[in-house]
């Protein structure tokens, strides 16, 4: 069986608000703590109206502090928005306050549009240092050495897993070199997938949290008592996406009867390239999907997200994909 863990966004529904969201986020993270979901991250937007993570380890103290088992962890922190004793800060308290249960994933993307990035940083490094970011990052969770300058309290000598977050073959070249495990957006970005996932196994070189490749997929899973039902609800998602996609992001808009006949072909062309790797239907259809998803990318793990409008619907599908 392939490890099954959650993705959320903590998505703000159409007529609702963040702390709705956030609240939502607890309640379903408890939720697939007890169906024995393997981790729960949430993962760092920006200037997104449908999305209340932003504050991504503040959103995780929130979850964590909830749960008493679930992995928590950042899918993920975007590292050029921040100095890396900053977030080795952040998540050595996490992981002071929770042992044993934190893990930290990142990206090399701003996770926000340019402008919303300066606003952040105020200079733009282009991502170039994201190598060194990580590695000296990693160098803050160290026992510190005798006289060091800078020491990361809390931090130092936590084990805090790191994972690196990718949509191209950069991220699985650095994870690769590095010997970390490896976490590939193909909830949104599946076209480069397959070259990534290669050339992470080839070139990966052991290292003491890892000895062997680890690749974690993402996937959109929407899962109902019918596939025309997941298909009503996988609409939010299709919505979204072009929203997004065409300048124009909101909240997540409910789910509407007639996708099909709302989408032109430029529409379509974008959902079938973003979502090619989605998962939308019945226990049996979810299950076959998956099953065919495993044997084509050998992954060794999924991490599924699944933004649904109707919070009660949501905690559905998963309860669904528990039995998948």
């Amino acid at each position: 069986m392939i490890p099954l863990s959650i993705l959320d966004l903590s998505p703000i529904p159409e007529g609702s608000d963040a702390g709705v969201a956030l609240r939502n986020s607890l309640d379903l993270a408890q939720h697939v703590e007890a169906l024995g979901f393997q981790r729960y991250w949430m993962a760092e937007h920006h200037n997104l109206p449908g999305i209340a993570s932003a504050a991504t380890s503040v959103a995780l103290a929130h979850v964590a502090a909830g749960t008493k088992t679930i992995r928590v962890g950042a899918g993920g922190i975007m590292l050029p928005n921040h100095a890396p004793l900053l977030i080795a800060e952040q998540f050595g308290t996490l992981a002071a306050l929770h042992p044993g249960r934190v893990e930290l994933g990142l990206g090399r993307a701003p996770g926000s549009d340019q402008i919303t990035a300066r606003a952040m940083r105020r200079t733009l490094a282009g991502g170039d240092d994201f190598p060194q970011d990580v590695v000296e990052l990693m160098h803050y969770f160290q026992v510190a050495e005798p006289n060091q300058a800078v020491r990361c309290v809390p931090g130092e000598g936590q084990t805090v897993p790191i994972w690196i977050l990718g949509s191209s073959t950069y991220g699985a070249q650095l994870a690769a070199m590095l010997g970390l495990p490896f976490a590939f957006a193909s909830h949104f970005a599946p076209g480069m997938m397959m070259d990534a996932i290669a050339i992470y196994r080839q070139r990966f070189r052991p290292s003491a949290q890892l000895q062997t490749p680890n690749v974690m997929l993402g996937v959109n899973v929407v899962a109902a008592d019918t596939d025309e039902e997941a298909r009503f609800l996988f609409s939010s998602t299709q919505q979204s996406f072009l929203n997004i996609r065409r300048g124009r992001p909101g909240k997540l808009p409910p789910p509407v009867a007639d996708m099909d006949s709302r989408i032109d072909a430029y529409g379509r062309a974008m959902l079938d390239d973003a979502l090619a790797c989605a998962v939308v239907g019945n226990i049996d259809t979810v299950r076959a999907g998956l099953a065919a998803f495993a044997e084509r990318t050998g992954a060794d793990e999924f991490m599924v997200t699944s933004n649904i409008f109707d919070h009660e619907k949501r905690k559905h599908s998963f309860t669904i994909l528990a039995n998948v």
